[in-house]
C-alpha cells in the first residue's frame, strides 16, 4: 500500500488506513486507486478506469461523474464507520484528469507513448537542461526514457525528477475532416435507427 500514498509527517498510519477502507471500495466499481493523500486535514483519492479499457470513441476510458458519485458516498459511509482520520478532513474524490501529476514508477508505466513534461532538481548531466518535454519511451523501477522532439532519448532517474505530469496535445481539426466526421456519426445513427 505504501506505494499508493503521500504523506506528511506523522500520517502514515492514517494513511495505511485510509487505504485499507478505500481499496476494496474502488475495485468493487471496476476502478484503480490512482493516487491517494492526506495531507493538511484534506483526504484525496484519485481513481482511474482499469489500464487499457477503450471508450466508445476509441481513446482510452475515463472515469464519469456516476461513478464519482457513488464512490464519494460509499468512501464517506465507510469514514463514518470506522473514523479513519481523526478530527475534522475534507473527502476528496476525482479522477486525474486530461494532464496528470506522475509521482510513482507505476504512474509513468501506465501512461508509455504519451507525452510528458519534466522538471529535474538539477541540470541534466548529459543535456545540462532542467526540462526534459518529449514521449515517455520507457518506465521501470528506477528511471524513466523520454524521447525529446529532435529524438534524442534522455534517461532520468526518478531521484533525479522534481516534478513531472502528462501533457495533453490537442489535435486541430479541418473543416473537410469535421464534415466527414459528422457524416459518419450521422450514418451509423441512421443505421441503428433502421
Amino acid at each position: 500500500m505504501a506505494e499508493n500514498v503521500r504523506t506528511s509527517a506523522g500520517e502514515s498510519a492514517v494513511v495505511t488506513r485510509i487505504g485499507e477502507l478505500v481499496t476494496p471500495i474502488v475495485s468493487d466499481l471496476g476502478l484503480d486507486l490512482y493516487d491517494l493523500e492526506f495531507v493538511s486535514g484534506v483526504v484525496r483519492v484519485v481513481v482511474d478506469s482499469k489500464a487499457g479499457l477503450v471508450g466508445e470513441n476509441g481513446q482510452p476510458a475515463g472515469v464519469d461523474l456516476e461513478k464519482i458519485g457513488l464512490l464519494t458516498r460509499l468512501v464517506s459511509r465507510e469514514f463514518d464507520h470506522s473514523e479513519p482520520v481523526p478530527g475534522r478532513y475534507t473527502l476528496e474524490v476525482t479522477s486525474p484528469g486530461l494532464e496528470r501529476n506522475l509521482r510513482l514508477p507505476r504512474h509513468y508505466m501506465r501512461e508509455l507513448n504519451k507525452v510528458v513534461s519534466v522538471r529535474l532538481t538539477a541540470p541534466h548531466e548529459t543535456t545540462g537542461e532542467r526540462r526534459v518535454q518529449g514521449v515517455l519511451v520507457a518506465a521501470d523501477e528506477r528511471e524513466i526514457t523520454v524521447r525529446t522532439s529532435d529524438g534524442v532519448e534522455v534517461k532520468v532517474n526518478y531521484v533525479a525528477i522534481d516534478r513531472a505530469r502528462t501533457v495533453f496535445e490537442w489535435k486541430t481539426t479541418s473543416k473537410e475532416e469535421a464534415r466527414h466526421s459528422k457524416k459518419k456519426v450521422a450514418n451509423t445513427t441512421e443505421a441503428k435507427a433502421s
